[in-house]
């Protein structure tokens, strides 16, 4: 297929993607944080959660709407209902197979083996978060971090590293399990799959009719009896960057989504615990990978990250991880740590482009539960 790219149309392409690109980084780093500070004091965390969602559902039906209505005008709809139907079954299919072959894959990959304490832990915390049916506690080798996985065939599971068991307190590791249960009560893994469906679909609508157009552009090929000289090939091209840079746009709400979703997780965990457990907990997990920067550089490209309780842009349970942080979290003042952590500045661009907030931003979240708690005592 690169055999009918000419040089001006790659040019083109070149700068569609950095056209998109900037789009993307202009609404991260200066729209989006500045709407959030106006918009995050007016709605609760689940209004938020509620709203954000349904922007992201509509602008990604207005996406496809658009993507079908240049193709009406071009194709027809009998080969406009065909594609975009097409389109939506082979993104459906892809990320189903990986839904339901996930659980399998990390069992295998992590080495998960089950562990009869662990496992009165959690039950222990699922029944104070109402589960009538606890998932299954499996400890995990890897440096600290928590994930809850699993889907309706192979069931729901919650993953614990030793190494995480080892440096947390029972009640911080409490905490931590509460997490993870929130995840599974919350259904964060079917809503993030769907969610994340919308972006998936507007790119691979875009990528798609950017090479059609191309092809079509570069052979004379009709798309339509209406138009003649291959100008349907330049609308098809220019109607899948459209696709592509709203796909981008769509992909910066859906981790803004996912964020709030582990802010909606870490309120679970105080609820199983207490928010300071919990503050403690995400503080010490802090610390860990703060003194591991060689840990860090190594693991951070997971595309498993986002369902790790620690995984902002860094952190992952890696198999083979073999790294001695340089400060042993047993060791320090973990309160003094959470009030600095408290006061710490989070002005990063980077934050727009993860599904997990920062911790510093997490324990000032749990920060209002614990204030809210003190006042009813």
């Amino acid at each position: 297929m690169w055999l009918f790219y000419t040089p001006s149309l790659l040019l083109t392409l070149i700068v569609a993607y950095i056209l998109g690109f900037t789009v993307m980084l202009i609404g991260a780093g200066y729209i989006a944080p500045r709407v959030a500070k106006r918009v995050a004091g007016r709605f609760s965390l689940q209004a938020s959660m509620v709203i954000l969602g349904l922007i992201v559902i509509l602008a990604g039906i207005a996406g496809i709407g658009i993507i079908t209505y240049i193709l009406l005008d071009i194709v027809g709809v009998e080969i406009t209902a065909g594609f975009i139907i097409s389109i939506l079954v082979l993104v459906l299919v892809l990320n189903m197979i990986t839904y339901i072959l996930s659980p399998l894959l990390i069992n295998m990959m992590y080495g998960a083996k089950r562990d009869p304490q662990l496992q009165r832990v959690v039950d222990d915390v699922a029944r104070t978060l109402g589960f009538s049916k606890p998932p299954r506690a499996v400890i995990v080798e890897g440096p600290p971090n928590a994930f809850a996985y699993g889907n309706f065939m192979a069931g729901k599971y919650i993953a614990v590293s030793r190494s995480l068991m080892a440096i947390t307190t029972p009640e911080e590791l409490r905490a931590v399990i509460g997490h993870e249960l929130g995840h599974h009560k919350h259904r964060d893994n079917a809503i993030m799959l769907f969610m994340g469906l919308i972006p998936s679909i507007l790119y691979f609508l875009g990528v798609t009719l950017v090479r059609i157009g191309i092809i079509s552009g570069y052979t004379r090929t009709l798309y339509s009896r209406k138009r003649e000289g291959g100008g349907g090939g330049l609308v098809l091209v220019l109607a899948g960057i459209v696709a592509i840079i709203i796909s981008f746009i769509v992909q910066i709400l859906v981790l803004a989504f996912s964020r709030l979703r582990e802010y909606y997780a870490d309120s679970a965990g105080a609820y199983a615990t207490s928010p300071r457990a919990m503050q403690r907990a995400l503080a010490r997990l802090h610390v860990y990978y703060r003194g591991a920067p060689r840990a860090r550089e190594e693991i951070s490209g997971s595309k498993l990250k986002a369902l790790f309780i620690y995984a902002f842009t860094e952190a992952y349970a890696s198999p083979f991880y073999s790294y001695t942080p340089l400060v042993d979290p047993r060791s320090v003042d973990i309160d003094k740590v959470v009030e600095e952590l408290k006061r710490a500045k989070t002005e990063d661009i980077s934050e727009f482009f993860s599904t997990h907030p920062p911790i510093p931003k997490r324990i000032r979240s749990l920060e209002a539960l614990y204030t809210r708690q003190l006042r009813l005592r």
